[in-house]
């Protein structure tokens, strides 16, 4: 964040929160003409501090009212089955986020589906096909509080 400055984190600020705002209207919030500020964003996705523009849907009406956080620990710790668990997991659509953790789990996955039926259809045929998971230990949202899609600047 060195490189960025006052102007660049007010811009990123307001396209986390809305990324349909148009260069004219980022222009306006930022008290600049449109051209610095088309600019700025270019430079600011070249430089990877934009990574992709995305749309979020709601879950509910995407059929997908149910989010679990699955802890993952694995049989054993080589780097082709750390490898293989990782390609396996990329490719299942459920998963959503998957995380690399330390502590008592190896990984954690944010996993979501319609409900409880699909969740052990989940597990029984996505996981329970994967050979080296060690243990898998779920916990069931029950309503989300702060869901920012957000980093805080």
């Amino acid at each position: 964040m060195t490189n960025l400055d006052k102007i660049d984190i007010q811009i990123l600020k307001l396209l986390q929160s809305n990324s349909n705002l148009t260069t004219k209207e980022l222009a306006n919030r930022v008290n600049l003409s449109t051209t610095p500020v088309f600019e700025r964003v270019k430079r600011l996705e070249k430089k990877g501090y934009i990574k992709k523009y995305v749309a979020v849907l709601d879950p509910e009406k995407m059929d997908k009212g149910l989010t679990v956080f699955c802890n993952i620990t694995l049989k054993q710790h080589t780097r082709e089955i750390g490898h293989q668990f990782v390609k396996d997991i990329a490719a299942i659509k459920e998963v959503t986020e998957c995380y690399n953790v330390s502590g008592d789990y190896d990984f954690l996955l944010k996993v979501m589906v319609k409900d409880m039926k699909h969740y052990q259809d989940f597990v029984l045929n996505h996981l329970g096909s994967m050979k080296n998971i060690g243990s898998a230990h779920s916990t069931f949202v029950m309503g989300e509080i702060k869901n920012a899609h957000a980093i805080p600047l």
